[in-house]
């Protein structure tokens, strides 16, 4: 028997006991694709039940948070507290529902003091001038469960431009502490800094700032 033979003698062999495998059924391996039996029960979500009623804002736990991008390096962001509002709220037509905010300046933090004042400047919010910047809303509408589209005119130093929230409601129910009714929300959008007359430094610095909401609000108590 020659070399050649007996080098492919094994080879044949291991070729004829793999089809014997396969002709025998052996079991194919499961589809790594295959969508967990779990997803095929989601359930849709539970709207939440939010009471009508005027509601006011708790500035402990309201927060606008904006944030940009910085020469292509960093994405920054400020934070705007001590914000004063209300919420008329109209369960049976939310169209009906309206909301008015405002945010003083002094509650204006990007955890740096030297820049604060600088964004305080006539650079950019010129505080001195204009204290407080303000949200009154013109249309509300239903945008799916939990969700609202909230339409209103923002007014920054000044000047005045429509704004579009897209906002989630994330609970809503009897506040376990004060005991009395309350709802949360959280809401998104994106501005222009240069809309209303804060371009300064663009494009190195982003015209564009994206702008994240997080918000509780309660009907106070009677009397």
């Amino acid at each position: 028997m020659s070399t050649v033979t007996k080098l492919l003698l094994p080879l044949a062999l291991v070729a004829a006991l793999s089809a014997c495998s396969e002709q025998a059924g052996t079991p194919a391996p499961a589809a790594a694709d295959a969508p967990p039996a779990a997803a095929a029960d989601a359930q849709p979500a539970k709207a939440v039940d939010v009471a009508s009623g005027t509601y006011t804002l708790d500035p402990t736990h309201t927060d606008v948070l904006v944030q940009w991008n910085h020469l292509g390096f960093s994405n920054p962001s400020a934070h705007f507290g001590q914000a004063d509002g209300t919420l008329v709220y109209d369960a049976a037509d939310v169209t009906k529902s309206h909301v008015e905010v405002t945010l003083p300046l002094s509650g204006l933090n990007s955890f740096t003091a030297k820049f604060d004042e600088h964004l305080r400047s006539a650079d950019f919010f010129d505080a001195a001038t204009f204290p407080s910047a303000t949200f009154k809303s013109t249309k509300v509408e239903a945008a799916g469960t939990n969700r609202l589209t909230v339409t209103g005119d923002l007014t920054v130093k000044g000047v005045t431009r429509p704004v579009v929230l897209d906002v989630t409601v994330n609970g809503a129910g009897e506040h376990p502490m004060a005991k009395v009714p309350s709802v949360g929300f959280d809401a998104t959008t994106t501005l222009k800094r240069s809309d209303f007359g804060m371009g300064g430094y663009a494009p190195a610095v982003s015209d564009e700032l994206r702008v994240r909401i997080t918000t509780e609000a309660s009907i106070p108590k009677a009397g």
